[in-house]
């Protein structure tokens, strides 16, 4: 398939830049994967075939019906978990990126009923409210907790809703947004804010961001003119500078 077209070369660049940025912010390690909606065919995704997101090149790319069909692109392996990206895009236009992750500061809050919420600013894009989703609620105790169907795929973008974050029960988080850059940021501050809230939490009563000032930080990280600053600094610790 790899004479298949997938999108433009500065799409296919940013994907890259992307996986490779979040694999040293150490939110993905050899596992998870990052994914965006095909800049022209809204029923299609470019995601990388199963392969350490820090060794994803614009070469290992693939192209993927909504439903999980590849269509394009690098011949091997496609991700098992595909169909967290394909459910989510179907239901949610708006969406034109998503992560999934096994970030660990995170863990402890999809397997506790403390919820993760923002206590700083630059956590902002993770809304007031970051939902829980257990598949064992609907498929049963005896899976392997990996998403490997639609029907999974679907339950967990129900979870989701209309948020950027869902957290998945004893295995990481979902992560989407309007655009490449405002998923990164949301994946690198929600870690660091999980770290955070779980040391503040140690001291004693914790402060959390208002509703109001995570709807004031939050419009400025999603407007360019407030992630570009950290979307270039990311690439170019990758070597990937523009």
């Amino acid at each position: 398939m790899a004479d298949a077209p997938l999108a433009d070369s500065a799409a296919l660049h940013d994907l890259v830049a992307a996986n490779r940025i979040l694999a040293h912010e150490r939110v993905l390690d050899a596992y998870g994967h990052v994914s965006i909606r095909h800049p022209e065919r809204a029923d299609q995704y470019v995601i990388a075939r199963s392969l350490g997101p820090e060794l994803v090149t614009a070469a290992d790319l693939q192209c993927f019906t909504l439903d999980g069909t590849q269509v394009g692109g690098a011949d091997g392996t496609p991700y098992s978990e595909r169909f967290i990206h394909g459910a989510i895009y179907e239901a949610r236009p708006d969406v034109r990126a998503i992560c999934h992750n096994h970030a660990p500061s995170v863990i402890p809050f999809s397997v506790t009923s403390t919820p993760l919420r923002p206590i700083y600013h630059m956590a902002a894009l993770l809304g007031p409210e970051v939902p829980k989703w257990d598949i064992a609620a609907e498929f049963g105790a005896n899976t392997d907790l990996l998403v490997r169907t639609m029907e999974q795929g679907r339950s967990l973008s129900r979870a989701l809703g209309p948020r950027r974050v869902v957290l998945m029960r004893g295995h990481g988080s979902a992560v989407a947004g309007g655009s490449l850059p405002e998923v990164v940021w949301t994946c690198v501050y929600m870690a660091e804010n999980a770290r955070l809230q779980l040391q503040a939490m140690a001291l004693g009563e914790v402060q959390y961001l208002s509703p109001g000032e995570i709807e004031q930080m939050g419009g400025y990280q999603v407007d360019p003119r407030g992630f570009e600053r950290a979307w270039h600094a990311w690439r170019a610790r990758v070597g990937m500078a523009d």
